[in-house]
């Protein structure tokens, strides 16, 4: 009977995986708390399986937490890249001279994970090495990538050349391995200075503007394998993508969600409050808002949207797609000097951002979000979120419904583990 029951739940670990979202997360984690809850929702989601976190803030205690934060919710496997050079420096509010530093305080009280204490720069990967790493391992058009924070990393693999991991350069590579990008920035028609777009303390908006700007702009790529990729047009308001002659190379979904998607959707308090004494987000939002206050999910629905993805399937329809274009058809733009945006509907842009020649975009694939309910209600689902997985972690539960591990306060093991029905 044991023999039967060890099978039967190795096969249903082997299903829920192989339904589960692959996910990489870009993040900027050290200024804002967003990026630490957007770190619990992805660690502690039964319907996600993390291969990798890269920081894009050149702060060794930026990736010692997110470290520390992913070990703690049972990730502690997960491997973690940094870009450099590196520093110490702490976050400090030279804007408003109220709100508090939690990464230090998290990466030390919680430290733990793939990175040692005080030896980010020897146990962190590059972030391109990562990158081109785990994609290549993936299967084809199965990684979707969130980026709630500077596009440094993402410019980088773009701009890499063909290594160990893959003869593919990078943007062939995050064609054939990626379904979708993720990008938490900007405002939507138009904006000046998302942070995410300009405030990188190595690049400023270029790396933004890089990775945005050029996104299904080239017609006719050569892919680093003796192939080209040529685009092509499905329905005039359907989305386009682009085809290669071996037939798996595409232009993936490039979705954003701006500002305005959370900034009045306030999470966080009730974590702090309401979870687990000693959670290192929860106490991360207390750190960073002294009195528990509440802060803007923008990094929290932007995972929550890349793991559910818009209606359907049960779920809550959090989101819909923004609609500003007669033909159905825009892209968005970024200013290579200040960082501000715009969406252009049925238009191109030549390689430093200045508007071309109209005509009709093909290949690029991109759309933006509206919150698809109140902003109330938005965050009432982030904070539901929060709560149950700092208290699922807290407790020692494996996180599959109706199972719970055979000794209560145990860590999960390998799929394998003998589980009962609760």
């Amino acid at each position: 009977m044991k023999r039967l029951l060890i099978v039967y739940f190795s096969l249903l670990g082997s299903l829920v995986l192989a339904t589960k979202k692959n996910l990489i997360i870009d993040t900027d984690l050290f200024s804002d708390v967003d990026d630490a809850g957007a770190l619990l929702l992805a660690a502690t989601s039964p319907d996600v399986n993390l291969l990798a976190v890269n920081v894009n803030h050149p702060s060794s205690y930026s990736a010692l937490a997110a470290s520390a934060i992913l070990a703690h919710y049972g990730k502690g496997d997960v491997p973690i890249g940094v870009t450099r050079p590196l520093t110490d420096d702490t976050f400090l509010d030279t804007w408003y001279f109220r709100l508090g530093e939690y990464a230090s305080k998290v990466a030390y009280q919680f430290r733990g994970g793939k990175l040692r204490w005080g030896h980010a720069e020897e146990d962190a990967w590059g972030p391109v090495e990562l990158y081109r790493k785990v994609l290549s391992e993936a299967a084809d058009h199965s990684v979707t990538i969130v980026s709630i924070g500077f596009l440094d990393n993402l410019s980088a693999l773009l701009n890499s050349t063909g290594d160990a991991h893959s003869p593919l350069p990078g943007r062939a590579l995050l064609s054939r391995k990626v379904t979708e990008l993720v990008v938490m920035g900007g405002a939507y028609p138009s904006g000046k200075r998302s942070w995410n777009f300009w405030g990188s303390p190595l690049s400023g908006p270029g790396a933004a503007a890089h990775v945005i700007n050029s996104w299904g702009a080239n017609t006719n790529t050569s892919d680093g394998d003796g192939t080209n990729t040529t685009t092509t047009t499905t329905t005039a308001a359907a989305a386009t993508t682009t085809t290669s002659t071996t037939a798996n190379t595409t232009v993936p979904q490039l979705t954003f969600l701006g500002n305005d998607v959370g900034v009045y959707s306030l999470a966080g308090e009730r974590l702090a409050a309401e979870g687990p004494a000693l959670d290192p987000v929860g106490m991360a939002y207390g750190w960073y808002g002294y009195e528990r206050r509440a802060r803007p999910a923008w990094d929290p629905l932007a995972v929550l949207y890349a793991v559910r993805g818009l209606e359907g399937q049960g779920k809550t329809g959090l989101f819909r797609v923004g609609d500003v274009c007669e033909v159905g058809c825009g892209f968005n733009v970024v200013d290579w000097e200040d960082g501000g945006n715009r969406w252009v509907c049925g238009g191109v842009v030549d390689g430093g951002g200045r508007e071309g020649s109209r005509q009709e975009c093909v290949g690029r694939n991109q759309r933006f979000l509206r919150l698809g309910v109140t902003d109330e209600e938005a965050a009432a689902e982030v904070d539901r979120l929060f709560l149950e997985g700092a208290w699922a972690a807290a407790r020692g539960k494996l996180r599959v419904p109706g199972l719970v591990p055979s000794t209560p306060g145990t860590p999960v093991g390998p799929v394998t583990t003998m589980c009962y029905i609760q």
